[in-house]
């Protein structure tokens, strides 16, 4: 990448095209992951012919479980890699929840829905603020699970070319937002309600009569969130734009030229079926007779969580979808019924690069949870750090940095926390940490590294949304765009948590960061 105008080049510019120099000069990322895959494949045999297992109380499965590394190269192994490659593809996460969603996003695009929408929005937007405003819309997108990854993402990158500012910077700010501050928003949702539950099986386990609330990090939370947007906006003007250079792509067919009297009532029509859509939504949601509601079977009470984790995607295909196709009649895009279904079609041809990708990623994350690595790894280096008889301070900021590194080679939040929570939970208590203070200290490492770990679910798909722009952009692209993020959110976060600690400030509702203050563990110190 060029540089913005400077001979000389900064350290942070240097050391970023070092990075990026460094991962491109590797092959295709198709052929990173098969290179992987093998790699994983040949560490699984030799840490099971060494006989490493790992005993550890799994919080997520209330038992103790004793884990052994799984060789991949033996008669089972083999067996695994070739009976599993189908349902590792199919079952892959983001398969269905990009493909679904964007065939919603291509009836939108494709009927000039979203690019007539973002002229609107960037004309009223300051430029001043649209990075602001695309870190702060990719925090609270997390509400609605992945869907942000799907959504949030490739429209930041579609702002910014709007703007006619580099494309990348906008994918990164966005990535930032939605991946990098995940364990952030306004409100707390289904991440709080997940890693919460886990926390309280943590606590039983150890005999501890208290229970962590959905909302005990709540007010850390909304705190988060001003503080994250004002980071990821710095980060991205200051450093990520720079080092990008000028765009040397395609600005035209993002032209932010005035809307015709057809487009503007295409926009008006398509805002009405939105509204509908989304009153609809509400009634099928509503917590006192949607039937879109289910009953927790261990709470009895109502929930959505179970909607909000598979249903929710085909909603935004129709909140996609429905307002597209009203556009698209009323400006006379979509004549026919031909018309609709190429819009769809168009979607898809532009997902055949991350299909063959997610075909490759899926395997490689696959194997890597079915040899036990990950939980191994997790395990013994959460024992290591426990021995070094360290407390205070410098515990939770090792602690951080500890789950940080692991968050790199286990992708799943709950996955880390349930091999995590019986260990730390109990630890930190001892030393006057309440659970919520714990568990916040683990959503700021889970979150600040997802942006940078080839082993995320999503990060394969963002590597297509780039090359979009830059075809000749890859791992070391990706990973060198995104690492000031994840450097920066992973020191300024847990600085911002250590003066919570400092003050005394409390969590959530009920929630101090002390065990102290919690009458019911006031016999534990």
């Amino acid at each position: 990448m060029e540089s913005n105008g400077k001979n000389k080049k900064s350290f942070v510019h240097r050391s970023l095209d070092w990075v990026e120099k460094v991962g491109n000069k590797m092959p295709h990322p198709v052929v990173i992951f098969i290179i992987l895959s093998a790699i994983t494949i040949l560490i699984s045999d030799l840490v099971y012919r060494s006989g490493v297992s790992v005993e550890f109380f799994d919080a997520k499965a209330d038992e103790t479980s004793t884990i052994a590394a799984v060789s991949l190269l033996n008669s089972d192994g083999l067996r695994y890699i070739f009976e599993s490659a189908v349902s590792n593809f199919t079952s892959f996460a983001p398969l269905g929840t990009v493909l679904v969603t964007m065939l919603g996003v291509g009836i939108a695009e494709w009927s000039g829905l979203i690019g007539s929408a973002l002229t609107k929005l960037i004309m009223k937007v300051p430029n001043s603020l649209l990075t602001m405003v695309i870190v702060f819309a990719g925090i609270i997108s997390n509400i609605a699970s992945d869907a942000g990854y799907v959504v949030v993402v490739p429209l930041g990158a579609i702002m910014f070319a709007g703007a006619k500012r580099h494309p990348i910077a906008g994918l990164a700010a966005a990535f930032a937002g939605v991946s990098g501050g995940f364990s952030a928003n306004l409100m707390f949702g289904p991440t709080d309600a997940l890693l919460g539950g886990i926390t309280n099986v943590a606590l039983n386990a150890s005999g501890i009569d208290y229970e962590v609330s959905i909302s005990g990090n709540w007010y850390f939370l909304i705190v988060s969130t001003v503080f994250l947007t004002i980071i990821g906006t710095l980060i991205t003007e200051k450093i990520v734009e720079p080092h990008l250079g000028s765009y040397h792509g395609d600005f035209d067919k993002h032209e932010t030229s005035e809307l015709s009297l057809k487009e503007e009532k295409g926009l008006k029509n398509a805002g009405i079926a939105l509204l509908v859509s989304l009153v609809a939504a509400f009634l099928l949601m509503n917590p006192w007779f949607g039937p879109f509601q289910s009953i927790d079977p261990e709470t009895g009470l109502k929930t959505l969580q179970p909607f909000m984790n598979t249903g929710l995607i085909f909603m935004v295909f129709l909140l996609f979808g429905i307002p597209g196709y009203v556009y698209g009649r009323t400006t006379g895009k979509i004549q026919n019924s031909n018309d609709f279904v190429e819009s769809m079609i168009e979607a898809m041809r532009s997902m055949a690069g991350f299909i063959v990708m997610a075909f490759f990623a899926s395997q490689l994350i696959a194997y890597f949870t079915e040899s036990n690595l990950g939980i191994i790894l997790a395990s013994t280096g959460a024992d290591f750090l426990k021995s070094q008889k360290i407390s205070g301070i410098p515990l939770i900021l090792a602690f951080i940095f500890f789950a940080a590194f692991i968050n790199l080679f286990i992708g799943s939040a709950s996955a880390k926390w349930a091999i995590l929570a019986p260990i730390f939970v109990p630890m930190f208590i001892a030393i006057n940490l309440s659970p919520e203070m714990t568990q916040m200290a683990y959503r700021v490492a889970d979150s600040s590294t997802n942006i940078i770990s080839p082993l995320m679910n999503y990060f394969a798909m963002i590597l297509v949304f780039m090359q979009r722009y830059d075809k000749k952009s890859g791992i070391g692209t990706l990973i060198s765009t995104m690492l000031p993020y994840s450097i920066a959110f992973l020191i300024f976060w847990s600085i911002l948590l250590i003066v919570w600690y400092s003050l005394n400030l409390p969590l959530g509702p009920g929630a101090p960061v002390q065990v102290s203050m919690i009458q019911p563990l006031l016999g534990l110190l």
